[in-house]
């Protein structure tokens, strides 16, 4: 729906609003926001009918225009999906609230009594694609860590979005919190997403959950303070010391369950003593599942295999295709994974506990695993009931985007009359 007069004015009227009613969050009780949580999760799945209409026309429209298998999954709805939506928002009511958690607490000789104390961030500003359940996560998570949101989701899923909106509209509005603490930005033009990213003076940080040309964009423009979701390059290695069973298992798994999720693997990393004592029936099992394994030269020898280009290196293909390479052990592996991967996710499998600590040691990707598929890169999967997203900076927040990583912190000092000398 495209929106008559001025988006500037339409995006500052949002910004007040979000401000305004971040001051009432910020000092809402716990219950309240899990009334309005558990309340959102009632709307949606009483309304669950309308939104899976309201899917399937979303659905159509981007088939029509010919949208990416990848992408098409990303945006499908079914009731599943619904449901596991709606335990994700009863998830994070039944959280801990980290609002007011004291942090450290500290006496000083001047008699001071000193508490860090976790408290909102304010007005958190999101921008994402095709992905409709992030409007009820994002949603979530803000308001439970008592922040306002101000969401605006791509084009392809903005009836979803819409009818997911609502309901946690109805859930604010039985809890009596403002209705204005989760809006969706009601337009798709994008001049909308501009004025987010210079909204200085009503938006405190600004979240891009999408794409790396969306990610680029928000990281060139913004004004704002940006916590970084980059692509997902993720690489499993099969160390010389890995359980074959377990390594068959892993990878067919961290491949195929969902191919367009950023934990989805997408390239596969050998060590050569490995490959030259067992070979590698793993990437077998991939081609028999109707995955394109694009091999190394001496990969592509592989039946199924093809030859990989340069350019596979280093590369997030959200699809049926993966990326396969020899490496001259963990050294090796580190080595590419420094030189290509996004710090997003990458694992190691192995039952050598030297090898693995060198992994974990040696590498700065925000998530590192061992023995285990990287389908689990998910804040669900991590306890957090939903996430926003994966972070990959530094800054803040780091890995899934919880309820606690939406939270800032201040002192609280106490003195009885305590004068400096």
């Amino acid at each position: 729906m495209e929106m008559s007069g001025s988006v500037a004015a339409l995006m500052r009227g949002m910004g007040a609003a979000a401000r305004a009613a971040a001051a009432d969050l910020a000092v809402a009780p716990s219950e309240q926001k899990d009334a309005a949580l558990r309340g959102a999760a009632e709307a949606i799945w009483a309304d669950r009918r309308m939104l899976l209409e309201a899917n399937a026309a979303d659905m159509a429209a981007a088939q029509g225009r010919g949208l990416a298998p990848a992408m098409l999954d990303r945006l499908r709805l079914d009731e599943g999906r619904v449901g596991a939506m709606v335990e994700g928002l009863r998830a994070v009511a039944s959280q801990p609230d980290p609002v007011g958690t004291v942090l450290a607490d500290w006496d000083v000789p001047s008699g001071l009594r000193i508490r860090r104390v976790r408290t909102p961030i304010g007005v958190v500003g999101v921008v994402f694609e095709s992905r409709p359940n992030v409007t009820a996560d994002a949603g979530a998570l803000c308001l439970k860590a008592g922040n306002a949101a101000i969401l605006r989701g791509g084009s392809e899923s903005a009836r979803s979005a819409r009818a997911i909106h609502a309901g946690l509209v109805a859930g604010l509005r039985a809890a009596g919190l403002p209705e204005t603490a989760i809006q969706l930005v009601p337009t798709t033009d994008r001049a909308a997403v501009g004025e987010m990213l210079t909204m200085t003076e009503h938006i405190d940080v600004i979240v891009p959950r999408g794409g790396k040309g969306l990610v680029a964009r928000v990281q060139a423009e913004a004004r704002v303070p940006v916590f970084a979701h980059l692509e997902g390059i993720v690489h499993v290695y099969v160390d010389r010391a890995a359980d074959m069973a377990k390594a068959r298992r892993v990878i067919l798994n961290a491949k195929t369950r969902r191919t367009g999720i950023c934990g989805a693997a997408e390239c596969i990393l050998v060590d050569r003593a490995f490959w030259e004592a067992q070979g590698a029936p793993f990437l077998a099992d991939l081609v028999e599942a109707g995955v394109e394994v694009r091999g190394d030269d001496t990969l592509q020898a592989l039946p199924g295999v093809v030859p990989a280009a340069e350019d596979d290196w280093g590369r997030e293909y959200l699809d049926m295709i993966v990326a396969a390479r020899i490496v001259e052990g963990v050294d090796g592996a580190i080595a590419h994974i420094r030189r290509y991967g996004s710090n997003h996710t990458d694992a190691i499998l192995t039952e050598d506990d030297a090898a693995a600590a060198r992994f974990f040691r040696e590498l700065d990707s925000a998530i590192l695993m061992r023995n285990t598929s990287t389908q689990f890169a998910d804040g669900g999967e991590f306890g957090m009931g939903a996430e926003i997203g994966i972070a990959t900076g530094k800054l803040h927040a780091r890995g899934p985007v919880g309820a606690e990583q939406l939270t800032s912190f201040k002192y609280l000092v106490e003195g009885d009359g305590t004068v400096r000398a």
